[in-house]
């Protein structure tokens, strides 16, 4: 049986605010350890039937950032979806609400703008 690690590491600001996230992973074909700006890690309890979820964003990162990540992640979640559980009409419904959710954040941007 073949064993991966994950790593990642924070570096924290006094106030214990995220300055800098890096991580690397043993079966990353990448050389070197890789930089991010935020993080989603969800681990399912099957115990306890619960979601137990990490979220962390440097100080850098930039709202629009932030919209992009989010949309980004519910589509890939919607694909993963689809693929655990062969629900393509459900697939589909999360990647409609995505670029619905991502559409709205852009008008809002441009009305901010003006």
């Amino acid at each position: 049986m073949n064993q991966s690690t994950i790593k990642i590491d924070v570096l924290l600001d006094p106030n214990k605010v995220p300055e800098q996230i890096s991580w690397s992973a043993s079966d990353s074909t990448a050389d070197m350890v890789q930089q991010a700006k935020a993080m989603c890690i969800a681990f399912w309890d099957g115990a306890d039937k619960t979601a137990l979820r990490i979220d962390l964003w440097t100080k850098d990162m930039m709202m629009d950032e932030m919209a992009d990540f989010y949309y980004q992640m519910m589509m890939t979640m919607a694909d993963t979806f689809k693929r655990a559980t062969q629900q393509q009409e459900l697939s589909d419904d999360m990647k409609t609400f995505a670029k619905a959710f991502f559409e709205k954040f852009r008008q809002m941007q441009l009305k901010e703008s003006q």
